[in-house]
């Protein structure tokens, strides 16, 4: 039987493993024909599964890593700077891609579901480029086939180098990468579609909408802004209060992070180490249960 087409993400991470790595290493672990490689000085998490690899480095020293590989003084104050060169990910770390059929890029803000079911054989022989977004790049899920082409196509962002370099964050990986792709996010579907056909890199690309960020600009699947309260992680299989058998390749809880679980106490460790051992859990403003 034939194998399906290799995957590696590739994520750099500095300062402090969040409170919820347990679950996004565990959800890891049910996508065990994908792999991730994290740079990141947290050191290695408990239970780590063998398809994530954490590469030790320091935050300058991975810096300067960026700045050789790209030719560039890359020297942020923030790292949250480091999501404007998600898309140069694949050129940076070039030599770890040798034998991967794609690579992408992503956050670790997510728990993930049966990523297969989305990103099928049939789908991945068909297309080049994959976002979890029907308008726009996903900066926290994005796929590309490793070749040449995707690995440099960064170097289409207009004023590259020096954005990388300035200390302000453009969110380029939103917004100048995903317009290569798009042309007039904002017009009605015909225009929109039409403006698609034309440009030959869209073509090749699958911009499908995976209703994976709740409580964000996009509207739910039913056109509304009725989302989902609850969402239900069991053994690798993502759900939610209503959507009944629905299944979702991952859940981004950013909306939650940054608001309601902003105000709550930390977790303790153990507790959530052994929830998260469990196979099961519920997911919702109040945290993991």
């Amino acid at each position: 039987m034939k194998n399906p087409p290799s995957i590696l993400f590739i994520i750099p991470y500095f300062g402090n493993w969040p409170f919820w790595m347990p679950f996004f290493l565990e959800s890891c672990r049910r996508n065990p024909d994908i792999n991730w490689l994290i740079f990141s000085d947290c050191g290695a998490p408990d239970n780590r599964p063998k398809n994530v690899a954490i590469e030790g480095i320091t935050q300058a020293g991975y810096y300067q890593l960026v700045s050789d590989r790209l030719g560039i003084d890359f020297a942020p104050d923030d790292s949250y700077k480091l999501c404007d060169i998600k898309p140069a990910l694949g050129y940076i770390h070039a030599d770890r891609l040798e034998g991967y059929d794609f690579w992408g890029f992503g956050d670790i803000d997510v728990v993930y579901g049966n990523l297969r079911e989305h990103f099928t054989d049939a789908r991945l022989a068909r297309y080049q480029f994959f976002s979890t977004h029907e308008r726009r790049v996903a900066g926290h899920l994005c796929l590309m086939r490793n070749t040449h082409q995707y690995r440099e196509l960064f170097k289409r962002i207009k004023q590259w180098q020096a954005r990388f370099t300035d200390k302000q964050h453009h969110a380029l990986d939103e917004g100048a990468f995903s317009r290569i792709f798009i042309k007039g996010k904002n017009l009605p579907q015909p225009m929109f579609r039409l403006l698609a056909k034309l440009n030959p890199l869209r073509r090749r690309s699958d911009f499908t909408e995976a209703f994976s960020t709740p409580g964000g600009r996009v509207k739910w699947h039913d056109n509304s802004y009725n989302f989902p309260k609850e969402w239900y992680w069991e053994h690798g299989h993502l759900t939610n209060n209503i959507d009944g058998d629905r299944s979702f390749p991952y859940f981004h809880f950013v909306c939650w992070k940054r608001n309601e679980w902003a105000a709550l106490p930390i977790p303790d460790p153990t507790q959530i180490e052994h929830l998260a051992r469990q196979g099961r859990w519920i997911i919702d403003a109040g945290g993991f249960q």
